[in-house]
């Protein structure tokens, strides 16, 4: 288990890395075509125009100045009004990052739910036909981007067999689940195929090990050695891979919330970054790297548990 120090000094670690996205994510920004004022005026916008809503906005200020008042903004928790929505960036975030959320963790469950019992079918009969059918069923899933597994989904179960519907997000925790299964599953394909492969071959390695043949030995029952020895080691690499995903599963959100039409802040994202919605852009980035940042340090505090060396 990690030490109270060792757990402050992971806490410390994330504020330079929000300081380096928050620099990161201001510059890109500013630095797609076009600006705000034309997204907002169109064609129809003359450049005096243009010019008066930039300056009303402030973005006509060197973009040092702009940077200053953005960091001052968010040091007194304050992330900005949406330019095209004209609401609180903070209460755009509350309202959508919830249904990301759920999506998310939805396909982390699936994707664990898939990949543990399926390894472990893998590993014990290695080289035989169940064995080459698994990894050939996963190995569609590392191939296939996640925006055309979303498209296949929807096409087959959404709109061919209609079990699950191709959009929307539905009212109350079950409609929630049920609208959310077919973007989970989505997101769970791909992950799950990398976790399964990983997890295999951890296997395998535990299995050769001689303290798996020593307990063995002492007579042990299978399932027991199984659970105790293989499995509680063979997960170390395993979290943290699955760790190092959740960037990923993220990044997948993002397209999966916008085929699926999913009100979450993926496709959030995606309107802000269409009608050059600064404010929105920023702040939503500045939320999911604390959320990436979060589940690392939930990572470590697992690796710990798993391997006392870790925390080391």
């Amino acid at each position: 288990m990690l030490s109270l120090r060792d757990l402050l000094n992971r806490m410390l670690q994330i504020i330079p890395t929000l300081i380096m996205i928050m620099a990161a994510v201001f510059i890109i920004v500013r630095l797609l075509p076009g600006d705000p004022a034309s997204a907002i005026l169109g064609d129809r916008g003359s450049a005096e125009d243009v010019a008066r809503i930039n300056t009303q906005l402030g973005l006509d200020q060197p973009i040092p100045v702009q940077f200053l008042y953005f960091v001052d903004r968010v040091l007194h928790g304050d992330l900005g009004t949406s330019i095209t929505l004209g609401v609180p960036v903070a209460q755009l975030i509350l309202e959508r990052l919830p249904v990301t959320l759920l999506l998310t963790a939805m396909a982390a469950l699936l994707a664990v739910v898939a990949a543990i019992p399926l390894a472990f079918l893998a590993a014990i009969r290695r080289g035989r036909g169940v064995d080459l059918t698994i990894g050939a069923f996963f190995q569609v899933g590392l191939s296939m981007p996640v925006f055309y597994t979303g498209i296949v989904f929807l096409t087959i179960f959404g709109a061919g067999l209609r079990w699950f519907p191709i959009g929307g997000y539905g009212d109350g925790l079950g409609e929630h689940l049920y609208h959310l299964f077919l973007p989970a599953l989505t997101l769970a394909f791909s992950l799950s195929a990398v976790l399964m492969r990983n997890l295999r071959a951890s296997i395998i390695d535990v299995l050769n090990a001689d303290y798996v043949d020593f307990a063995r030995s002492k007579g042990l029952a299978p399932r027991l050695v199984l659970l105790r020895h293989v499995l509680r080691n063979a997960l170390v690499s395993t979290v943290t891979l699955f760790g190092l995903s959740v960037g990923t599963l993220v990044g997948g959100a993002v397209i999966t919330e916008t085929v699926f039409a999913v009100p979450g802040v993926g496709r959030l994202m995606i309107e802000s970054i269409y009608g050059r919605d600064y404010p929105v852009v920023q702040g939503l980035a500045m939320t999911l790297a604390v959320v990436v940042s979060l589940v690392f340090l939930l990572v470590d505090i697992v690796q710990a548990m798993l391997d006392p060396r870790v925390s080391r």
